[in-house]
């Protein structure tokens, strides 16, 4: 049985761990020593994305994909000033007003990780007309007084830069870390194939993650042309907004059925199959429409054309150093899983992928 505690941690060490668009490898280096030794094969692609295959004896099987990313929004160092201080750019979409004085920390390439902060004006020297500057004039401040300082801290252009957040419990179920776009679907499909180790399935289970999601879906292009999957599902983190007003994603209200985004429409038959599945085995779930794309977007469009739908959670304030996640959302989500895993046949496979 998988305990809770230990999923917490997954969760944990997975939030805490530096993985920016194009600098997954620890991340990556994570799953694979906790799933590669349940799976029948691994699969890594040239950009970097790792699969876990579970399967089935069933000749010439179907194939579902359960598909994560590894990487979170950061930043990259693009120069190194005479007076020590780093000039950077953003990788992944953020906005410059969550950015000034925050905490972060730079990956060298001998993976230590350096603490900055991104520099500001104290209130006592703001004038009048100080404006927020654009993410390309800010600075971030290892303490260096030198360049020749921070080059000796092994600190090179291109090194990629995350926020410095500990993962922490505010409440009995709402947890506050950085990244949970997207380690939840690192931490789920960790959590769901070792809850199939002793589980025989009628299909091929391809389950893991893809890279840089966060800059243009590009990993997915990848993995979904080299599995060629008959069915996809997505696990990613979505913005919660429901502080005040209309409110969509709400905390603790359950997993997303997300019917529709600026890239994709869930299918009718596979919404409805998931609508009377969550009914049929009472698992909380909250319809959601979203501005933004994941890599279903992409997946879907692969190929002939794969039916995808996404199985998400809402966390607030995403794309930003910190964020709030409700635990029941992500229990809500495992279980809405797992039924699904549990009663898909090739046959409904076949149904989804003509309808």
């Amino acid at each position: 049985m998988i305990l809770l505690k230990d999923i917490i941690e997954h969760m944990k060490c997975l939030t805490e761990m530096h993985g920016a668009p194009g600098h997954e490898y620890l991340i990556r280096d994570y799953l694979k020593a906790h799933m590669a030794p349940l799976a029948d094969e691994v699969i890594q692609d040239n950009l970097g994305g790792i699969f876990f295959v579970k399967k089935s004896n069933n000749p010439n099987a179907k194939k579902v994909l359960i598909a994560a990313h590894m990487d979170e929004v950061g930043f990259m160092v693009t120069q190194i000033l005479d007076n020590g201080l780093l000039k950077f750019i953003d990788i992944g979409g953020w906005s410059t007003d969550v950015l000034l004085s925050q905490h972060m920390k730079v990956l060298t390439k001998n993976k230590d990780e350096l603490s900055g902060i991104i520099s500001s004006v104290p209130k006592h020297f703001q004038t009048g007309d100080s404006k927020l500057p654009k993410i390309t004039e800010m600075l971030l401040d290892v303490g260096a007084t030198s360049k020749e300082e921070v080059v000796s801290m092994g600190i090179r252009i291109g090194d990629p830069i995350v926020p410095n957040v500990s993962f922490k419990q505010l409440t009995k179920d709402r947890y506050l870390c950085k990244a949970w776009d997207n380690r939840y679907g690192c931490t789920i499909i960790i959590d769901i194939l070792q809850s199939l180790k002793d589980v025989s399935l009628p299909f091929d289970l391809y389950i893991g993650a893809n890279v840089q999601e966060e800059v243009g879906l590009r990993g997915a292009k990848v993995s979904s042309h080299i599995i060629k999957p008959d069915i996809a599902f997505v696990v990613d983190c979505s913005p919660a907004n429901d502080l005040i007003g209309d409110k969509s994603g709400e905390l603790g209200k359950g997993t997303l059925l997300r019917f529709y985004d600026r890239a994709m429409l869930l299918q009718p038959a596979f919404k409805d199959y998931m609508l009377e599945l969550f009914d049929q085995h009472e698992v909380k779930y909250q319809y959601y429409v979203s501005p933004g794309a994941t890599d279903a977007a992409e997946i879907q469009v692969a190929n002939d054309g794969i039916p995808s739908a996404v199985i998400g959670v809402p966390a607030r304030y995403i794309h930003s150093s910190h964020s709030i996640f409700d635990i029941k959302d992500y229990i809500a989500a495992k279980s809405g899983f797992m039924h699904l895993l549990k009663d898909l046949t090739p046959e409904k496979i076949q149904y989804l992928k003509e309808n």
